[in-house]
């Protein structure tokens, strides 16, 4: 799950290394990133005399239930029948952050902020003494969780308070645990998060991550949010919360198109596929041909591959039932994805646009290249903000019968998957229109986040990243792809 460190083991700190990157052009000075810096230069001291004591894994037998609910389980209402037993066999026992614990660091601004480049370049220069770390996206963390509760489970049976043991798992391969991208929209996430992070901390591991909303704002009108204040409350009492927002959005910066995206899709978009595709892949040494990846028992089909390279049409990619788990797996084996006929999405489509968000942030953490052709230009593949919130509005007031779904009797519409939820949560409308499912506020955010990452993803730099042709590489070979790059862009023309 670690990332590949860019700087080689270092001495130095977070402000030697943001100074290096200033003044080799890399990045631009920014009195307020560098208040950030001097916070993450604070945690970095700490951690260089840090000696966590070593982890011990609580035992299956401390672990077995007592008769009680999956979800008392995840709340951690009840005892297990042998707790007293856990603790004297190295269960963790309080479940409370240790007081030589260092405070981590949670970083929080708008999209575009360089929070993630900060935990990036604090993680590049853990001290030496920081053999285990690891560095993650958030949303594939907890793809990984919910994966082995799942394994556990079954094995162990449904009832298994299998959260300590997980955490302790984790805690053994990370002393220091990044997490980009920190948030929670799942009701199942928000169930097991205090346990866990709590159960990490207690381990000694020390957290430092970023997110789009202050920890007060996380989960906010979500389903049974009461039960996540108590994870809120962990965060801000051992995390130095700080605020990035700045008058820059660095991926915003003006940068070379690349010419992996085309729209409309004319003629030209399927040969602009077809030569990115080529350029992409192997076709020399391995000629385009079907290929199939497992993920949970499950084969995912990929139309067409050559190398590390793979083409999907958009509806074979995201108009299946697929998710986080099916990108993850095929990110792993491609470094390049061109996926052609992309819609533009609107409110009603908002599932096929969820799905594309996931699949869009799995290339983005993975540093894989992205080629797209599209109906509309990018900025017009998402709904706006206020366009999200003229359809919320028209919903929560149609009274056309033709329009409706099920009606609840309050008289809202709602469908069946949504009236099942209702029903097993015990929520009427006014609590629904409350939550950010109804509200729209996950949408805009994910939107807003997407785009820019696209913009990053469409850049140059991004494109030629490990390809030969840096600045540091062959002029030859530069000057050769420069000239290839502008033929493709007069041929989508």
């Amino acid at each position: 799950m670690a990332s590949v460190s860019e700087v080689k083991q270092s001495s130095h700190g977070p402000i030697a290394e943001y100074d290096r990157r200033v003044e080799s052009g890399r990045l631009r000075d920014d009195e307020h990133q560098r208040t950030i810096i001097q916070a993450l230069q604070d945690l970095h001291d700490a951690l260089s005399t840090y000696r966590r004591p070593k982890v011990v894994k609580p035992t299956i037998a401390s672990l077995t239930p007592t008769k009680k609910s999956f979800l008392g389980s995840l709340l951690g209402k009840s005892r297990s029948r042998s707790r007293s037993r856990s603790e004297s066999d190295g269960g963790v026992r309080d479940m409370k952050p240790r007081r030589e614990l260092p405070k981590g660091v949670y970083m929080y601004g708008d999209v575009g902020s360089g929070k993630t480049m900060m935990m990036d370049l604090f993680y590049d220069t853990l001290p030496s003494n920081i053999t285990h770390k690891t560095r993650i996206h958030f949303h594939n963390f907890m793809q990984d969780v919910h994966k082995q509760l799942h394994h556990m489970k079954m094995q162990h049976g449904n009832d298994m308070d299998c959260i300590p043991f997980v955490a302790a798992d984790i805690a053994a391969q990370a002393c220091v645990l990044c997490f980009d991208e920190f948030q929670c929209t799942d009701v199942a996430d928000a169930m097991i998060l205090r346990r866990l992070i709590e159960s990490l901390m207690a381990h000694g591991t020390v957290l430092v991550t970023t997110s789009n909303r202050h920890p007060k704002e996380l989960y906010k009108n979500g389903i049974q949010r009461e039960s996540f204040l108590p994870c809120i409350a962990l965060l801000q009492e051992q995390l130095r919360v700080l605020n990035l927002d700045s008058t820059t959005d660095y991926r915003k910066i003006p940068r070379p198109p690349s010419g992996v995206y085309h729209h409309p899709l004319d003629p030209a978009a399927k040969r602009h596929a077809e030569n990115w595709f080529k350029f992409l892949g192997d076709f020399a040494h391995d000629p385009p041909h079907p290929d199939v990846q497992h993920v949970w028992g499950r084969d995912i089909t990929v139309p067409k591959a050559s190398g590390k390279a793979c083409c999907f049409t958009f509806n074979e990619l995201i108009g299946s039932a697929t998710g986080a788990a099916d990108y993850l797996e095929l990110v792993r084996h491609y470094d390049a994805f061109v996926v052609t006929d992309v819609p533009g999405m609107n409110y009603r489509s908002r599932d096929l646009a969820r799905r594309f968000i996931t699949f869009l942030d799995a290339v983005y953490e993975s540093r894989a290249k992205l080629v797209l052709t599209t109906a509309v230009p990018l900025t017009q593949l998402f709904m706006s903000r206020n366009e999200i919130d003229d359809v919320i509005e028209e919903a929560s007031t149609s009274t056309d019968a033709a329009k409706a779904a099920k009606k609840t009797k309050q008289g809202s519409d709602v469908d069946d998957a949504m009236r099942m939820m209702m029903d097993d949560l015990g929520m009427n409308m006014d609590s629904l229109k409350k939550s950010s499912y109804f509200t729209g506020d996950e949408e805009a955010f994910a939107f807003a986040r997407a785009l820019s990452r696209l913009t990053e993803m469409g850049s140059q730099e991004w494109i030629e990243r490990g390809l030969g042709l840096e600045a540091l590489g062959g002029k030859q070979d530069a000057d050769t792809y420069k000239k290839v790059r502008g033929q493709w862009r007069q041929d989508s023309y």
